[in-house]
C-alpha cells in the first residue's frame, strides 16, 4: 500500500475512533501530536460532549490528506462566555492534515461558525452593530 493510502486510511480509522464518543487526551494522543488540533478537540468535546464527525470526501496525497466532513451534537458547555443553549447543530467543515509515522503532525481546518452560531441561537448577539451614516454627495460648489 502506497504512502497516500495509508494515510486515508490511518484518518478514516481516526475519524472512526472519535466519532460520537469522550475524547479523552489518551485517545487524542493516540492519533494526534499537533498540539493546536490536541486543544481544539479537548475544547469542541467540553463544549459538545460526543460531538460526531462524519468523512462526506476524502482525499490524500503523500503526507497530506484533505477531509470535507459535517460535525453534529449538542451545546452543552459554555463557549467562551456563552452558557448552553443545549441546542443540536450541525456544521459542515473541511480539514487538511499533515501525517507522519501514523500520528496528525499539523493541520489547517475551515468552518462556518456563523452557522453554527445561527444553528444555536446566538448569531444576532454576535453580529457587530453599524453606525448608520447618511450620505451626502458632493456639490459642485464645494
Amino acid at each position: 500500500m502506497n504512502k497516500a493510502k495509508r494515510n486515508r486510511a490511518f484518518i478514516l480509522e481516526y475519524y472512526k475512533a472519535l466519532a460520537g464518543k469522550r475524547k479523552t487526551e489518551e485517545l487524542i494522543r493516540k492519533y494526534v501530536s499537533d498540539e493546536k488540533l490536541i486543544e481544539h478537540i479537548k475544547f469542541f468535546d467540553k463544549t459538545f460532549p460526543n460531538y460526531n464527525a462524519v468523512v462526506e470526501e476524502i482525499f490524500a496525497d503523500e503526507d497530506k490528506v484533505f477531509v470535507r466532513a459535517r460535525m453534529s451534537g449538542r451545546h452543552e458547555g459554555s463557549l467562551d462566555d456563552i452558557p448552553p443553549t443545549f441546542k443540536h447543530f450541525k456544521m459542515p467543515f473541511a480539514l487538511c492534515y499533515r501525517i507522519k509515522d501514523n500520528k496528525i503532525t499539523d493541520h489547517w481546518m475551515i468552518a462556518d461558525q456563523m452557522e453554527l452560531l445561527e444553528q444555536l441561537g446566538l448569531a444576532a448577539s454576535m453580529k457587530p452593530e453599524f453606525e448608520k451614516v447618511e450620505y451626502i454627495p458632493e456639490t459642485e460648489e464645494g
